[in-house]
């Protein structure tokens, strides 16, 4: 079948910039170009070609300012079996117009059926248009039945996935020399990492980190935060919550390192010169993808009991979740509870390898969406 991606107007694809939905782009193309003709839809960016095909892919990117309207001239002209949008519904509603015979998929990453996102009359609308919806967690998916009953049958839950070879555990021998060059890199040797990895954002939490380095100090002065990420993809400006974190970061000086944006295709190194993971999100999370990454790693991992996280981090088994996710003390006791019990942290860790070997590899992803364009498919040959 020919299939078009149409990512949000933010980010290009590649995720040359990052981005979980560019990032998993990247995953899951290769796979399904083996059995269809896709094209990739996204904004416009100066170190990339408006137009190029590689195999089966072809890539069409349009400037930012013009997006919506050159996406629906792009769609209008061609023949596509189906068009899958991400996170942005309204804009079916306009691509339905001028592609009436293709069939439509909405992809979730965010809540963005909610009231403050779309009204009630365009949200019916957009399901009624919608020949399928894929979410990436049941967090998602529950948000929008919740709202709209109407969505409960034509819509599938398709988790996020990782390459493995691109994150092998911190303890397989091959990696260590890589290991220790980061740490010595960012001079963390002889040290115990703990990461955040993330945009700068309240709504991420890394304050409660640095907050919770003071007290953790007393008990582990060997103890080391890493807090690698900018204010925004790519992006590393200076807003006020940004400076408010450096700021919060002075008195405890080379314990809490910056290490501004880092590129999705470094993540795994930084990942391998840590000894602990935390997502410490205040947000209901859609469901973060560096929680499948951090497990890939090989690290134990603390995270917070918003949105969808619990739906891949399950207390004292293959991490440790925080319901008082906005007590910095909270985080003290978590770390400290791997700090102090190594072998729990790695049993942990070992468990979370194993999580994503047996269920969220980009593999079982394909599976997921294949099957809804298999029942596509056969709705189309019905015809």
């Amino acid at each position: 079948m020919k299939i078009a991606f149409v990512c949000t107007e933010n980010l290009p694809s590649p995720a040359i910039k990052g981005g979980a939905i560019q990032v998993l782009i990247d995953g899951i193309v290769p796979i399904l170009s083996e059995k269809h003709d896709i094209t990739i839809f996204s904004v416009a960016d100066p170190p990339l070609p408006k137009q190029e095909k590689i195999g089966n892919i072809e890539y069409i990117r349009v400037p930012y300012q013009y997006f919506s309207r050159e996406i629906t001239k792009q769609l209008a002209k061609s023949q596509f079996d189906i068009i899958q949008v991400y996170n942005r519904p309204k804009a079916i509603l306009r691509y339905k117009e001028v592609a009436p015979n293709s069939k439509f998929i909405l992809s979730l990453h965010n809540d963005v059926m909610r009231e403050a996102k779309i009204s009630s009359e365009l949200g019916i609308k957009v399901i009624e248009t919608c020949d399928h919806i894929l979410t990436i967690s049941h967090f998602i998916k529950q948000q929008i039945i919740k709202r709209f009953p109407e969505a409960e049958q034509k819509t599938t839950v398709a988790y996020s996935g990782i390459n493995l070879n691109e994150f092998p555990p911190i303890w397989s021998p091959y990696i260590q020399p890589i290991r220790q060059h980061y740490r010595e890199k960012y001079g963390v040797e002889n040290q115990k990492v703990i990461l955040f990895a993330g945009r700068l954002c309240k709504s991420k939490g890394p304050h409660l980190l640095i907050q919770a380095m003071k007290p953790l100090l007393k008990k582990h002065p060997d103890a080391v935060l890493v807090i690698a990420g900018g204010r925004w993809y790519s992006d590393n400006s200076i807003d006020y919550y940004v400076n408010y974190l450096h700021q919060l970061a002075k008195p405890l000086k080379d314990k809490v390192l910056f290490t501004k944006f880092i590129p999705a295709q470094e993540i795994p190194k930084f990942f391998l010169m840590a000894d602990i993971f935390v997502c410490s999100s205040q947000w209901e999370e859609p469901l973060a993808r560096v929680h499948y990454e951090a497990m890939a790693a090989g690290l134990p991992i603390i995270t917070t009991n918003r949105g969808g996280n619990t739906e891949v981090i399950s207390h004292l088994k293959n991490g440790y979740v925080i319901d008082e996710y906005n007590h910095p003390n909270e985080f003290v006791d978590a770390i400290d509870y791997y700090l102090s019990n190594p072998n729990v942290a790695l049993q942990y860790a070992k468990n979370g390898r194993l999580l994503v070997e047996e269920n969220f590899q980009y593999k079982h992803t394909f599976k997921h969406i294949e099957t809804v364009y298999d029942s596509i498919r056969s709705s189309i040959n019905e015809k």
